[in-house]
């Protein structure tokens, strides 16, 4: 099968799967150590957590610590729930693309809660005014769906004039382009080749957050529960990986970008085509009856939208908020590839996508 769903994860690299066996069991039977045990094994496995740590570490601006967890969303519940702003009652504003990790949590709160609108392209507009009593303000650097690279630079700042956190989701952003500053920023390690399970989320320094997990006081009392090293230990190579490669993952995607341009000509983009990471592809076409598609080409794995929301029946909010109709909405696929995908794959996935849409006569 092509895999073409990367923006729902992304396979296991090689490197991270061999950095994991060590810790699964390990040659000698001795890699299964408490990272938090005084012993000997727990000190090896404790070792092995703090280099993955500060591989993680690499991937972010300086002036932060990184603090591991289950998952990006874990990551996001962490920092919106129990930063100070929140806690005390000020207002949340979140983009109204915001993956549900976000979006979800904000509304589930009792909080004041305002959307920040996106134009048509899907960007958030770095000048506009944020309402009074906004204590905290998330806005993603990627988006998942559409691919949209939101300004946020600018955006940090103006929630920092505005007196308000500024937090980011940084999931599919994370090894493959520099990732700006924040307060708070979540990131995820099955979405950079990593493995499953994993997450981690970087405050600034001086940003205090109340934990969402207690129990053991691991993570510096922010989140409790025994690491894995195994997942540690993934995570960190493929960080590495990542940051090591980022420049000739990026030009390889640009190549897989402009073939795309060329084999889905006749197709309509979702989105912006510049400020955007290319190795999303997010296309509509009049007619389509997607469910149809997906069932008729089985040699692909692609998207009818989020993987969070695909199962939900429900048109995506996200491609509303860009102005689609709900016909659109429902005419709309998307493809994602990266590192492991060829030019032959994806021309292979595109004639077949083309076949069975003609198929349906549009």
């Amino acid at each position: 099968m092509i895999y073409l769903d990367y923006q729902a994860t992304t396979p296991l690299a090689p490197e991270a799967r061999d950095a994991m066996m060590r810790w699964l069991d390990g040659p000698d039977g001795t890699g299964f150590g408490n990272p938090h045990s005084p012993h000997r094994l727990g000190r090896q496995a404790a070792a092995a957590v703090d280099l993955a740590r500060e591989r993680v570490g690499a991937l972010f601006p300086p002036g932060g610590k990184v603090f591991f967890t289950g998952s990006a969303t874990e990551a996001l519940n962490t920092v919106i729930r129990g930063c100070e702003p929140v806690r005390e009652g000020a207002g949340i504003a979140v983009s109204a693309i915001e993956h549900a990790a976000v979006w979800d949590t904000a509304r589930a709160l009792p909080n004041a809660f305002h959307e920040i609108p996106v134009d048509h392209a899907g960007l958030v507009e770095p000048e506009g005014s944020l309402p009074d009593g906004v204590g905290l303000v998330a806005v993603m650097q990627v988006n998942n769906e559409i691919g949209t690279i939101q300004p946020v630079a600018e955006l940090a700042r103006a929630a920092k004039a505005a007196g308000a956190l500024f937090v980011c989701d940084a999931v599919q952003a994370a090894g493959r382009i520099p990732i700006a500053h924040a307060d708070a920023i979540a990131v995820s390690a099955h979405k950079l080749h990593g493995p499953k399970g994993i997450g981690a989320l970087w405050l600034r320094d001086g940003v205090e957050v109340a934990p969402l997990i207690t129990g053991g006081g691991q993570e510096g009392g922010l989140r409790s529960g025994t690491l894995s090293p195994a997942l540690c230990a993934g995570f960190g190579a493929a960080a590495k990986l990542a940051k090591e490669r980022m420049q000739a993952d990026a030009e390889h995607i640009e190549a897989l970008w402009q073939r795309a341009m060329q084999v889905f000509d006749g197709w309509t983009l979702n989105g912006s085509a510049d400020a955007r990471w290319h190795g999303n592809l997010n296309l509509r076409r009049d007619g389509l009856d997607v469910a149809r598609l997906m069932s008729d080409v089985r040699n692909v794995a692609f998207s009818a939208g989020s993987a969070c929301a695909s199962g939900s029946g429900k048109p995506s909010r996200v491609l509303q908020a860009i102005g689609l109709s709900d016909k659109h909405v429902k005419n709309s696929i998307r493809l994602g590839f990266g590192r492991y995908t060829g030019m032959d794959d994806l021309e292979e996935a595109a004639a077949s996508i083309n076949a069975a849409a003609t198929a349906q006569g549009i």
